[in-house]
This record gives C-alpha cells, sequence and structure tokens, in this order.
C-alpha cells in the first residue's frame, strides 16, 4: 500500500486554505497552522490536524513534527518577517522541502535566502494549481506550460528497468514524448531510441497533463510491489 503523502500548511490567508482544501480532496494527509483561530476552523473539517498557534514561536514549531512531513508550505500573508521567522524555524525543525509564498522578487530573494526551497507568487498561481502539482509528486521538477501541458521529471518505474524506448513504444501507448534521460550527473538530450534504460534513470517527459498522470500511475503501481 502506497504511504499518504503529507503536508503542513502554516498560514491561511487564501491561499493557504485553498491550498489545504485540494490537497486534502486528492486523499493527502494535511496539518494547517495559523494564529487566527476562525481561519483555522474554516479547514479544520478537511483535514487531518489543525492547529492554533504562533509561526513565529520557536518551542511552538518545534512542536509540529516539521521533518515528518513531505513538505512545508510557508502561506503568510504580507507580514514578511514572520513568514522569514516560519521560514528559518521550519527549516531548523528538519523540513524536508520549504515551499514559501511571496508577494515580489524581492521577498522571494530573501526567503530563498534563509531556507526556503522553491517560491510561489499567488498572484499568478492559485492554490488549487499548486496543490495539484505536489500531488503529482513533480512540483519541484516540473515545468507547466500551459494548464493541459507540463514537462516533467519521472522516475524510470522498474518494470521498465532493461528495456528500450523503441521496445516500450512511449508515444504510441501514452502519446508523451520523453525529451531526455538524467543519468547520474548526466542529462541526455534526445536519447537514442535504442537506449538501454537503466535502474537509476530519471525520464523528462512532455505531455498533456493526463497522459502524464496515467504514465505516473505505472510508476506509483510498480512501487507498490
Amino acid at each position: 500500500m502506497v504511504k499518504k503523502k503529507e503536508f503542513a500548511v502554516l498560514g491561511l490567508g487564501k491561499f493557504g486554505l485553498s491550498l489545504a482544501k485540494c490537497l486534502a480532496d486528492s486523499s493527502c494527509e494535511v496539518m494547517v497552522v495559523d494564529r487566527d483561530a476562525e481561519m483555522v476552523d474554516l479547514v479544520a473539517d478537511y483535514v487531518v490536524y489543525a492547529e492554533v498557534g504562533d509561526l513565529t514561536n520557536k518551542d511552538f514549531i518545534g512542536s509540529l513534527g516539521l521533518s515528518n512531513y513531505d513538505a512545508v508550505i510557508i502561506g503568510i500573508g504580507d507580514d514578511l518577517e514572520a513568514s522569514v521567522m516560519a521560514t528559518i524555524l521550519a527549516k531548523e525543525s528538519g523540513a524536508k522541502m520549504i515551499l514559501a509564498k511571496a508577494g515580489s522578487e524581492l521577498q522571494a530573494r530573501i526567503l530563498r535566502k534563509v531556507g526556503a526551497d522553491s517560491i510561489v507568487f499567488p498572484e499568478q498561481e492559485s492554490g488549487i494549481r499548486i496543490g495539484n502539482q505536489l500531488v503529482r509528486g513533480n512540483y519541484f521538477d516540473a515545468i507547466e506550460l500551459s494548464d493541459t501541458y507540463s514537462i516533467v521529471e519521472l522516475p524510470l518505474p522498474e518494470s521498465w528497468i532493461g528495456h528500450t524506448f523503441i521496445s516500450l513504444d512511449l508515444r504510441a501507448r501514452y502519446k508523451v514524448n520523453v525529451i531526455g534521460i538524467k543519468r547520474d550527473e548526466e542529462m541526455i538530450i534526445n536519447p537514442d531510441p535504442k537506449k538501454t534504460l537503466m535502474g537509476n534513470d530519471l525520464l523528462v517527459v512532455l505531455g498533456d497533463n493526463d497522459n502524464l498522470e496515467k504514465l505516473r500511475k505505472v510508476e506509483r503501481d510498480d512501487r507498490k510491489f
């Protein structure tokens, strides 16, 4: 059985609320935290854990167990100081991946310097879209070309090890195009279709999001066994 993904959303403005609900609707384990009890109440019925607390308090942040989550999202609004402090404390608490909301490029640079792994600008990207990307498991390794087409990195399914692109016939079966292979430190662009695939390969794939999801399902199903 595949373990459910777990996310912590710290800060519940419009962006944080929509993101938390999207992740919960996608069967993820979600914890939300905000200092405003009314905001927490708005989403408490959707999530597994809902806490009221000060996101700039070191002891409180340390009590949340952030190292256990797949990603921590800092969704604090216009309070840059609080956002910076929450990012620092989340990093110190062992958060594996931190996605921080920013309102400007200057804020983004500051948040990156204090530990944010990735930045989102809510004016440009909705909480629902970010949630869907997180659920797909490739947010930090994806480029959305449009609402329907993306380029993603995909771990090679175990059942494909030792095969070639000719034998797999991915374009016909899944209607996607493999535009590269990441193999150790090497990036192989436009790989030879006769090249034998190896277990540590990451495929760089271009396609319709629905077709990419079918491809991800193959990889997820392989990991069940």
